[in-house]
C-alpha cells in the first residue's frame, strides 16, 4: 500500500457494516495524530429476533411445482442503512466545512455500499479509499498501518 497523506483537520473514517470510527488528524501531514471525533455502533440482534416468520412459498399459476422465496437478510439490510446514514452524515460534515478532506477505510463489501451513497460533494472531498478492515484496531495501529512509521 502506498503511503497516504492526511492534512491537519482532515478526517479518516474507519468503518464496516456495524461500527464506524470518525477520526480527525490533529497533527499534520508529516506527523499524523488521529483523535476520535465520534464512534458509532449499531446493535445487530440475531436473525430470529429480527424476522417475523419463515420465508414464504410461491406456487405458479401453471403446474404443481412450488418454490421457496429467499429469506430476507436482515443483517445486510441493517448494514446498508447504517452505511447509508454514515455517508449522509459525512456529506453534511463536508457541506458545513467540518471535514475538508475524507479518507475512507473499510472492507470491500462496505466500500461498495458506501460508494452507492456518495454524493458529488462527498466524492469531491474524498482523498482515498482503503479496502482494509481496521475497525477493531486501536487508533495507534490504524495510524501505523495507514501512514507508516512517521505516525505515532
Amino acid at each position: 500500500m502506498q503511503k497516504l497523506d492526511v492534512l491537519a483537520h482532515e478526517w479518516v473514517v474507519v468503518c464496516d457494516g456495524r461500527k464506524a470510527l470518525i477520526l480527525e488528524n490533529l497533527g499534520d501531514a508529516r506527523f499524523p495524530n488521529l483523535r476520535c471525533r465520534e464512534e458509532r455502533e449499531q446493535e445487530d440482534p440475531p436473525t430470529r429476533e429480527q424476522g417475523t416468520s419463515a420465508p414464504g412459498r410461491v406456487q405458479p399459476s401453471v403446474g404443481t411445482a412450488r418454490s421457496a422465496v429467499e429469506q430476507t437478510d436482515w443483517h445486510q439490510l441493517a448494514e446498508q442503512r447504517f452505511l447509508g446514514a454514515l455517508a449522509h452524515d459525512l456529506d453534511a460534515a463536508v457541506a458545513e466545512g467540518n471535514a475538508k478532506g475524507v479518507i475512507i477505510v473499510a472492507p470491500p463489501r462496505a466500500l461498495g455500499v458506501l460508494r452507492l451513497a456518495y454524493t458529488s460533494r462527498l466524492r469531491s472531498a474524498l482523498k482515498a479509499e482503503v479496502d482494509k478492515d481496521y475497525v477493531k484496531a486501536p487508533i495507534y495501529e490504524i495510524e501505523a498501518q495507514l501512514f507508516g512509521s512517521a505516525a505515532g
